[in-house]
């Protein structure tokens, strides 16, 4: 068999070159009765011969069970081709099935409909990825309602889709355009939809009592009929073609910030290509109906247990409440601005609302006052205090130590700390800093032993001016400095030691002046 670049040879050479039977031979090396052949018949196709399936005896069955019902699977085919005797293959069943169910399926026509002014909402959810904070991955949704005879737009990004939120993103909605239609079409979405059974649709009940409260009729649309609310199918497909694009978010208050930006400035003021206006100029607010005076309540609710840490769980996160509340159940309420925490219909405490997990919010507040009544969290409060007012003049973990070896012995901790405290308002961090250093290389353990190396290192009085004498020679004398430190050798080498606590080991602390005592003191 030629190829066609053989048989586009010959022709050429035949009927454009006009070249003899016998030299096209010569040249392309072919016998006369090819070349007879191709030039009679050039698409020359290999023989076909008939060949037959095993799934040809049973095609008229699958065409009578198609006609009775479009939808049914092959499996459910193959099953029923079993028993009449079908030996082939799963695959080519469902190749079989899959050509010939949509000669089979009847296409539906639908007709256009354009509601008027203030008779129809459409709402759906659009799904836009995710948001981070910080590491903490959250979900991102749209809800978009559109007014069906205006185009105007609502868009409002989550990070839930639950009822409390599905219910709140439609209050704001209204009061944005200031009224509610006549009738909202939804899809079957399970928050408002529980089922959905031909023409027969059964809504929730709570979500019934959102429509009674705010006097619209709720409609669902048939199941797969997505075009029964085409206008907001084709809003979120606008969003995401003009707003998401080429955009960074911060957060969600960031993202809905944007939103709303985009809505004013871009998707309600572009003239729409069906209805050849700008939204905002065919909106008509007054049409639609009045909204409640008083809003209701729709944020998210649970009940969460104190612990006897202060905290409560909600969301990931914990929030802390006064301790007397610990024990209790406390009714927590949230929004995506704010989580507020209640005991019945009192307000205890509120916080920001934060996306991110495992956070504690509240704890300094709350655990201070807890600090100011108990007398155990006071202690603990004034060895931070000392903790943090010798920070970085020496090692904290030296302090700790300290604190605990004096922890140890017979003395009152609380005391010792208060007096540690008083030392350091009387003479500075710095100086206490350097006398505990001394102190714990000694093995001295209290705020004493503290004191007593202070006190020689700077007495809190005034230094006396010099004796005046009446004779002024004497005055200009100058003495021989006398140096004490043999009087502290002869004092190390008697053996002597200080019997005030059997854990206290002292070295004597040579004093900064001659004015000192003849004897020294020990620490």
């Amino acid at each position: 068999m030629l190829t066609s670049e053989q048989i586009n040879d010959l022709h050429r050479l035949y009927w454009s070159d006009r070249w003899p039977i016998r030299k096209i031979e010569r040249h392309l090396k072919m016998g006369w009765k090819t070349i007879k052949k191709y030039l009679n018949a050039p698409a020359q196709g290999p023989a076909q011969r008939e060949r037959h399936s095993k799934l040809d005896a049973f095609k008229g069955h699958i065409a009578e069970w198609l006609e009775k019902d479009s939808e049914v699977t092959a499996a459910l085919i193959y099953q029923r081709l079993l028993p009449l005797g079908y030996r082939g293959g799963h695959s080519i069943l469902q190749i079989h099935v899959r050509q010939v169910r949509p000669q089979l399926a009847t296409k539906r026509a639908f007709v256009r409909m354009e509601p008027l002014a203030g008779e129809r909402f459409e709402v759906d959810w659009g799904h836009f990825d995710t948001l981070s904070y910080s590491g903490d991955i959250r979900k991102l949704y749209a809800f978009a309602l559109v007014d069906a005879h205006s185009r105007m737009l609502y868009v409002e990004f989550t990070h839930s889709q639950s009822f409390e939120t599905f219910v709140r993103c439609h209050v704001h909605a209204f009061h944005a355009l200031n009224g509610v239609a006549r009738e909202i079409v939804y899809d079957n979405l399970a928050t408002a939809v529980a089922e959905h059974d031909g023409r027969l649709v059964r809504f929730r009940p709570r979500f019934l009592g959102f429509a009674r409260e705010y006097g619209f009729f709720p409609r669902a649309c048939n199941p797969a009929s997505g075009w029964e609310k085409g206008k907001v199918e084709r809003a979120i497909g606008y969003l995401r073609q003009s707003f998401w694009p080429l955009r960074e978010f911060k957060d969600l208050h960031d993202v809905n910030r944007q939103v709303r930006q985009w809505l004013t400035e871009v998707a309600n003021q572009r003239v729409h290509r069906e209805t050849r206006e700008r939204p905002i100029d065919r909106f008509q607010p007054e049409t639609l109906r009045s909204l409640p005076v008083i809003p209701y309540d729709y944020r998210d609710t649970a009940e969460a247990l104190v612990h006897k840490d202060l905290r409560l769980q909600f969301d990931c996160n914990k929030y802390c409440v006064p301790h007397r509340y610990v024990g209790q159940r406390l009714t927590v309420k949230a929004d995506a601005g704010a989580v507020t925490i209640y005991d019945r219909v009192t307000e205890v405490v509120s916080y920001a609302r934060s996306w991110r997990r495992g956070q504690t919010f509240g704890a300094e507040r709350f655990e201070r006052l807890l600090a100011e009544q108990r007398p155990a969290a006071r202690r603990s409060q004034a060895q931070h205090r000392l903790l943090d007012s010798l920070d970085g003049l020496c090692s904290r973990v030296l302090v700790e130590t300290y604190l605990r070896d004096m922890a140890d012995t017979d003395r009152s901790l609380a005391r010792q700390t208060a007096e540690l405290l008083e030392l350091i308002r009387q003479y500075g961090p710095d100086v206490v800093a350097a006398a505990i250093e001394k102190a714990s290389a000694a093995q001295a353990f209290g705020a004493d032993y503290v004191a007593n190396i202070v006190r020689q290192q700077q007495a809190p009085r005034r230094p006396q001016p010099p004796l005046k004498l009446r004779d002024q020679q004497l005055n200009e004398l100058v003495t021989d400095p006398i140096s004490l430190l043999a009087y502290d050798a002869f004092i190390l080498d008697s053996g002597k030691e200080d019997n005030d606590s059997p854990r206290t080991k002292t070295t004597a602390v040579e004093p900064l002046s001659d004015e000192s005592s003849t004897g020294t003191e020990d620490c």
